[in-house]
């Protein structure tokens, strides 16, 4: 058995690392092949080649049915020839809709599609937004009743509407330590995403009626608005919307932050562990019901019933909360150690985690990729490791309770620490001591409470009370000057032998044995990221969408050129993708230069300021700017200059007379110049080709185009001017700077049409290497190797990546 348990995990830990699916032929050949396998081992006599065939069995078996499945999901993919097209589609909203400041996010089970007036085969599901019509503002026409019967609908699930969609493929920022958007769309079933359209031109959507599809959905959201509406003057209303509904979206950013740094962050949604002590608390329930009555303990015993009942309650309970990836796993998790149970079979601790984890991984390959199923299933390994009995051997009174808590706390944190660096980069140092007051009161007084609320709403209210009260505790303990801990992130063979020290130190071992462990926490504790070679920069355009955000690093400094878009109230570029960029590459700060004021350059800037405290702020932004009140910053103006570690950096734009008559935000971008001997880099954000030509003529003296190129301008990498809009990059600009490589960040299918057709035209005719993030995603480049762009979406690729046209 445990051969084929480490064959499942192998075969499909293996699969997941394929940048392409292999064919679907080869994929029943594979098949065939571990069946062959399986025969031969069957049949050898020693021991040794029967356990490894049987292992090699397993895991060809594991490797060709997944890309199988991965071959069959794939070709539902959005056709190229669909995106950015009007469609209509008749279907039923699927789940409970997410409504935030801008609108409303749903997903569609379509029914009927057509285009153009003839019928169009569809994916089954798509994720949309349904938008609102700007309102408006100063001395703008009020709406009309056309536009307000545009904005979005109170949408409820098992609704039926028609309505006219624009679609594209799932398409999301690639980055080294980034979130994979496109494999959580995978995990989700979602090939297709797009937007409702709600122009003056456009078909309205129509309400057709209402279906009993979703009932589960529907009740989800309607307990979820009474929550809403009950507690709207409450802080707690959405941390409460979310452990009762798995409505994580309701969180404010900033309690996730406080969370976080105190490490409860697992206890403030539907998780592994509120589903498995609902089922416990269930189980215990009613096996005291059962064992009073004596006619139903002799048709079935107490605790068979208790248990069978339980994951019964656990399942709905998983049901209710949105059926989430997570609570799935621990469904199934939980429903192989109790088939085992009800089956009388009685194996050894570790064969029952492989069997469970195995059990997950073949329902649910890519759970392998999730940080949340390694948190879990370390978590239940290192309680199943260290149990032995030990508990039934402290006895049942409170105190020994209560030891046996802190025990098994203390040893989950130990293990837990090192795969939480080198998962996140970050560990809580008061989690333990958050955890203890946290877990027992969220999970027996604010989760019952908040639960039981949905038949008696007064309940909410006291769990309102509760969690404000554990808030207070949470939020003193995350203002201790080393609550959490930062390090670089580490290669993941560092991680695993960390993780493996901190479980021979919660073992009860002999000590000489469990200091063993403290060697094997070394190397990931001390790691660093390889430094950047005196007298070099490198510079890494992160892939943030449509925005700029360049790290320039030297031996010993970085410095941060602009942060990106703001994506919405609760989300930004900053947030998202560079505090865990800065975070996992250990990177301080010491200046953030934000270009202009757009907040396509400014969005991120509020999470990296916050993050890095350090860091001194280089801008043209006003002085009544918002984010002065947040950092004081230094006015960039042409003739800075500064040199780090032997490469140099200059300002070349703002004149500082220009602060007094400007008024246009893009023609006020700072530009700056980085040189490393022959090397030479310009950032430029958004200025446009009257800015070009005022730097042309400053640098040669005259406005006139020369045939040589300018040598203060002269560079070898570009970050293309507004992001390759047909209002920059002028052809006497790029004659003068004469790139080998220029860089575009831009967003897949922006709404602007960047980079324009005219402007590729234009780089193309001069034999200029164009690299735009929708195709490379993050780009990295470094003086000493002039000649190679390194592309995230090249060197992280995997199958489920979605490749742009």
């Amino acid at each position: 058995m445990v051969p084929a348990l480490l064959g499942v995990l192998f075969g499909n830990a293996l699969q997941l690392q394929q940048a392409v699916l292999m064919p679907a032929d080869d994929c029943l050949l594979g098949m065939g092949l571990g069946l062959l396998f399986l025969a031969f081992a069957l049949r050898a006599r020693w021991p040794g080649l029967r356990w490894g065939l049987m292992a090699a069995a397993f895991a060809i078996l594991a490797f060709a049915s997944t890309a199988w499945r991965a071959q069959a999901f794939g070709g539902q993919a959005l056709a190229p020839a669909l995106e950015g097209r009007d469609v209509a589609v008749t279907g039923v909203v699927a789940a409970m809709p997410q409504s935030f400041e801008g609108g409303v996010r749903f997903l569609l089970d379509v029914e009927s599609a057509s285009l153009d007036g003839q019928p169009l085969r569809l994916q089954p599901r798509l994720a949309l937004g349904w938008y609102a019509v700007s309102p408006a503002r100063g001395d703008a026409p009020a709406q009309s009743a056309a536009e307000l019967e545009r904005q979005p609908a109170v949408l409820q699930a098992g609704q039926r509407w028609q309505m006219t969609v624009r679609l594209k493929a799932p398409h999301g920022a690639i980055n080294p330590y980034g979130f994979d958007y496109e494999l959580w769309q995978w995990e989700q079933g979602i090939q297709a995403t797009g937007y409702v359209r709600v122009g003056t031109h456009d078909a309205p959507p129509v309400l057709l009626g209402f279906t009993w599809q979703h009932p589960v959905q529907l009740a989800r959201g309607q307990v979820r608005d009474q929550i809403l509406l009950r507690l709207a003057d409450s802080e707690s209303a959405g941390l409460i919307a979310a452990l009762v509904v798995g409505d994580q979206a309701a969180i404010d950013r900033e309690d996730w932050d406080v969370f976080r740094a105190t490490g409860v962050a697992h206890l403030m949604s539907i998780s592994g562990l509120h589903i498995t002590m609902f089922a416990w608390a269930a189980a215990l329930a009613l096996g005291w019901l059962w064992r009073r009555s004596a006619r139903l303990c002799l048709r079935l015993p107490a605790p068979s019933a208790a248990l069978a009942g339980g994951m019964a309650l656990a399942t709905a309970y998983a049901l209710f909360s949105g059926w989430g990836v997570p609570a799935q796993r621990t469904i199934l998790m939980l429903a192989t150690v109790g088939a085992l149970r009800l089956l009388g079979v009685r194996w050894p601790w570790p064969q029952v985690w492989l069997l469970a984890c195995a059990v997950v991984v073949a329902v649910d390959p890519w759970a392998l990729l999730q940080a949340g199923f390694w948190l879990s299933f370390v978590a239940v390994g290192v309680l199943f490791a260290t149990d032995a009995g030990i508990s039934r051997a402290e006895g049942v009174g409170f105190t020994n309770r209560f030891r046996s808590l802190m025990r098994e706390q203390w040893m989950i944190t130990l293990a837990l620490t090192p795969l939480s660096l080198l998962l996140f980069g970050q560990v809580s140092l008061v989690g333990l001591l958050a955890n203890a007051l946290a877990i027992p009161w969220v999970t027996l007084l604010v989760t019952p409470l908040a639960m039981l609320g949905v038949l008696l709403h007064p309940l909410w209210d006291m769990a309102a009370w509760a969690i404000g009260l554990l808030a207070l505790f949470l939020q003193a303990l995350a203002q201790w000057p080393w609550a959490s801990v930062t390090l670089a992130q580490a290669p993941w063979w560092f991680g695993a032998a960390a993780v493996l020290g901190g479980l021979l130190l919660a073992l009860r071992l002999p000590w000489p044995l469990r200091l063993g462990g403290v060697p094997l926490l070394l190397p990931l504790v001390f790691w660093q990221v390889p430094t950047i070679p005196a007298g070099e920069f490198e510079l890494l355009a992160a892939d943030v969408g449509q925005g700029n955000a360049v790290l320039v690093r030297t031996a010993h400094h970085a410095l941060l050129y602009d942060t990106g878009p703001m994506y919405s109230r609760e989300s930004d570029a900053g947030h998202r993708v560079l505090v865990p960029l800065l975070r996992a590459l250990g990177v301080q700060l010491d200046t953030l230069v934000l270009s202009h004021r757009d907040s396509d350059h400014t969005g991120g800037a509020i999470a990296v300021l916050k993050m890095q405290a350090q860091a001194n702020l280089l801008s043209s932004i006003e002085d009544d700017h918002a984010l002065q009140a947040l950092r004081h910053a230094t006015r960039c103006m042409a003739g800075q200059r500064w040199q780090w570690d032997g490469v140099g950096f200059e300002v070349l734009h703002p004149l500082t007379t220009d602060y007094d008559k400007v008024r246009k935000t893009n023609a006020m971008s700072c530009v700056l110049r980085i040189t490393a001997g022959a090397q030479t880099a310009l950032l430029v954000g958004d200025i446009e080709q009257a800015q070009e030509t005022q730097l042309l003529a400053r640098t040669q003296g005259s406005v006139t185009a020369m045939p040589q190129p300018t040598a203060d301008l002269q560079a070898d990498v570009l970050l293309v001017p507004h992001h390759g809009s047909k209002t920059s990059s002028s052809a006497a600009f790029l004659d003068a700077i004469q790139p080998r490589l220029a860089l575009v960040q831009s967003g897949y299918r922006n709404r602007f049409g960047h980079p324009a057709g005219p402007v590729l035209v234009r780089y193309d005719e001069r034999k200029i290497k164009m690299i735009d993030t929708p195709h490379c995603g993050a780009a990295s480049w470094q003086s000493w190797h002039p000649d190679g762009v390194q592309c995230a979406r090249e060197m992280q690729k995997r199958y489920w990546h979605h490749v742009a046209p």
